[in-house]
């Protein structure tokens, strides 16, 4: 008998054997499905739409403005605005009260007005042997068909930048959701200042995105989520068809995030890291894209160069050269299956 597969994304291999087979061509999808490609887009002809769909499944704080900021970043990788939005709501069943669905509603709605999003319906239901809420968007966005980016646009000489750091939207969670577990070794202030990370340094990378593309030519963008860095890294890889080459110090861990990861035995590397948009762009338009997320505040750095070659990633870290570890599930994924049930 065939073994389960454990929790989190399917693995890269068995999704793109099943991609092969969907009904995905069409003269008007201008991209479809495909590894790394973290939005769909449709030619609606001067503009395109670009959609995306969504679970949060690890959150339970704040689940609703989470659903809504996850759904955006990755439209703004594309350059998009998010516009609207569909929302399917899953409750436990003996859990949900009235009060727990308006709560959940409106956190939704709050994130949606903050970002001029539309929501035009959806799905709610208290759904049987569910033991935590589950929310999934489906998001739309637009933009001028000639200003789309997408990650196949990397180029061999490009630079890799990231924003902010790692892994932001994990140890916001683990912050939330394990906070009496992280009192031998995380002050009182510090598990507050990891349960904010949220929204500081935030989970948005709206900002990052508009800022970046205005400042200079940048070829591809991708939003960091499931798998962490690492698995984005692949991704990027894969769907520009190049191989990336990385130095590990380069990389930016907040020392927070650090120590906690350290102590629930997490790689930052793998670990869900929503926060951070991982961008190229030519050398020359680099330094521009740097200052103008640095005049916003947005911390950033270069972690490494993009090269021709066959897709792979390559990680320098004290002075040797090696494979960069593909991660076949999130961290974040792999502790919650080690835990016992309430």
């Amino acid at each position: 008998m065939t073994a389960a597969l454990p929790v989190g994304k399917l693995p890269h291999h068995l999704l793109a054997d099943l991609l092969k087979q969907a009904p995905s061509q069409h003269e008007r999808v201008l991209l479809g499905p495909g590894i790394g490609l973290d939005c769909a887009i449709l030619d609606m002809g001067e503009i395109a739409l670009v959609l995306k769909t969504e679970p949060i499944t690890f959150a339970t704080q704040e689940i609703g403005w989470y659903a809504v900021q996850i759904a955006s970043n990755d439209i703004a990788t594309t350059g998009a605005v998010p516009r609207w939005m569909l929302v399917t709501l899953l409750l436990p069943e003996g859990k949900t009260t009235p009060e727990f669905a308006a709560e959940i509603g409106q956190q939704i709605f709050q994130a949606c007005r903050q970002m001029n999003i539309v929501l035009l319906g959806g799905h709610t239901e208290i759904t049987y042997d569910l033991h935590r809420p589950i929310v999934v968007t489906t998001l739309i966005g637009e933009i001028e068909k000639s200003r789309v980016i997408t990650p196949r646009g990397v180029r061999p000489g490009d630079v890799l930048i990231l924003t902010k750091g790692i892994p932001i939207e994990g140890s916001a969670i683990l912050a939330r959701e394990f906070a009496h577990r992280l009192e031998s070794v995380l002050t009182p202030e510090e598990i507050q200042a990891a349960q904010g990370f949220i929204y500081e340094p935030g989970i948005s990378v709206f900002r990052d995105a508009q800022i970046a593309v205005a400042a200079g030519r940048v070829t591809a963008m991708h939003d960091p989520t499931e798998g962490g860095l690492a698995t984005a890294l692949w991704e990027l890889a894969e769907a520009a068809g190049v191989r990336l080459r990385v130095e590990s110090d380069l990389i930016p861990i907040p020392p927070l995030a650090q120590k906690i990861c350290a102590h629930f035995g997490l790689d930052p590397l793998g670990t869900l890291a929503s926060g951070a948009l991982l961008l190229t762009a030519p050398p020359q338009d680099a330094p521009h894209i740097l200052a103008a997320l640095s005049e916003a505040q947005i911390p950033a750095a270069v972690i490494g160069t993009v090269e021709a070659g066959a897709p792979e990633v390559i990680l320098l870290s004290q002075g040797l050269e090696k494979t960069l570890p593909q991660f076949a599930r999130d961290e974040i994924a792999r502790f919650y299956e080690q835990q016992i049930p309430a």
